[in-house]
């Protein structure tokens, strides 16, 4: 999908990083893979090269791994606002998720935080990140 880089593709205008050992990361990834028929998301694991290299370039911390990422035309949006930014681009009924823009960021992200700080432990972990499908591999940044 990428070159080694990490370079954004021109297929997918719409990158999401994510933590590649959290299972509810992995089960969300594949959420909006079943639900992306235009191909509009590239994925990337926060810990890959290529995730690195994206959080670097949009100035985001390389050590936080539990902030789900979207990067999209050229801007890095993060937590819930990102999340809602997904769901605004799948098929219905998935947009409605986003008139919860409605609720103040501060909210938010707060119910986001609390779920990312317990998702090991309620959703479980992964010993390795997710190993695409072949059919899902032109999806993932290639060094990711």
């Amino acid at each position: 999908m990428s070159n080694a880089t990490g370079e954004e593709s021109t297929r997918q205008n719409s990158i999401i990083l994510f933590d590649g050992v959290c299972a509810l990361c992995d089960s969300l990834v594949g959420f909006v893979i079943a639900r992306d028929p235009r191909r509009r998301f590239g994925f990337a694991s926060l810990q890959s090269p290529a995730g690195q290299e994206l959080r670097r370039r949009h100035g985001l911390p390389p050590d936080e791994l539990d902030t789900f990422v979207l990067v999209e035309n050229g801007r890095a949006y993060i937590r819930s606002t990102a999340a809602l930014r997904v769901l605004r681009r799948l098929p219905p009924p998935w947009p409605l998720g986003h008139l919860l823009h409605a609720v103040p960021l501060s909210v938010r992200d707060a119910v986001y935080r609390f779920i990312a700080k317990n998702r090991h432990r309620v959703f479980g972990q992964r010993q390795s990140c997710r190993v695409p499908s072949p059919e899902e591999q032109a999806r993932f940044l290639a060094n990711g």
